[in-house]
């Protein structure tokens, strides 16, 4: 029986994730768990987030758990959601400026003020609700339609150093990367457990994925 451990450091919508993975993946031992030893232990890994990443890398810090998601990372397939795929790059403008976990060159910075939709209709910020992820060939989007609609909610962007790192882009008022790829490591900025259809297959996929593109 394969096993995935959601990283619990806190903070991230921790019981709606282990119940969509539990969903699509009956056959898997799903644990939810603060223990570095068993996410370790575990052959899959998803480390979630929400709220701010000041907050997050201070929850981090505190119970060692950085730590484990940076080793976990080197070589395990790994799904990192929202707060969870900013925290990798190096750097956030949020909180004044926030030094993150160094996985992923480049930086996050905010929405723009003032941004304006196609129609002209201003944009506001947060970027709530449904939008349309433009997908690059990735393993994790097997039978997922292209520009297939996922739900976002977040003030923040990804700004990826190397341009082949992003898996999918999304347009709210910028074109901004809403995934990225690296070898055993993949992370959306939208939240798969919150996206229906779409988003359970993208949680099936990484359930049966073995790391590689």
């Amino acid at each position: 029986m394969s096993s995935i451990a959601i990283i619990d450091y806190g903070m991230g919508n921790l019981h709606s994730i282990a119940k969509a993975v539990e969903h699509v993946a009956p056959e898997a031992r799903v644990r939810v768990s603060a223990k570095s030893a068993e996410i370790l232990a575990a052959d899959r890994v998803v480390f979630p987030g929400v709220g701010g990443i000041g907050h997050t890398m201070q929850e981090l810090e505190r119970t060692g758990l950085g730590e484990v998601a940076r080793e976990a990372a080197g070589d395990k397939p790994m799904l990192c959601i929202c707060v969870g795929m900013q925290a990798l790059f190096e750097r956030s403008e949020e909180n004044g400026g926030t030094a993150c976990l160094g996985l992923v060159p480049g930086e996050v910075r905010r929405f723009p003020e003032g941004m304006s939709a196609a129609d002209g209709s201003k944009l506001k910020v947060p970027h709530m609700g449904w939008n349309q992820v433009h997908q690059q060939p990735h393993p994790l989007w097997e039978g997922i339609a292209q520009d297939s609609r996922f739900y976002f909610v977040h003030s923040y962007y990804t700004v990826p150093a190397a341009q082949e790192l992003s898996a999918a882009t999304t347009d709210y008022g910028i074109g901004f990367c809403c995934a990225l790829a690296r070898e055993n490591l993949f992370a959306v900025q939208f939240h798969p457990e919150k996206s229906q259809r779409a988003g359970l297959a993208l949680l099936e996929n990484f359930s049966r994925w073995d790391g590689s593109s």
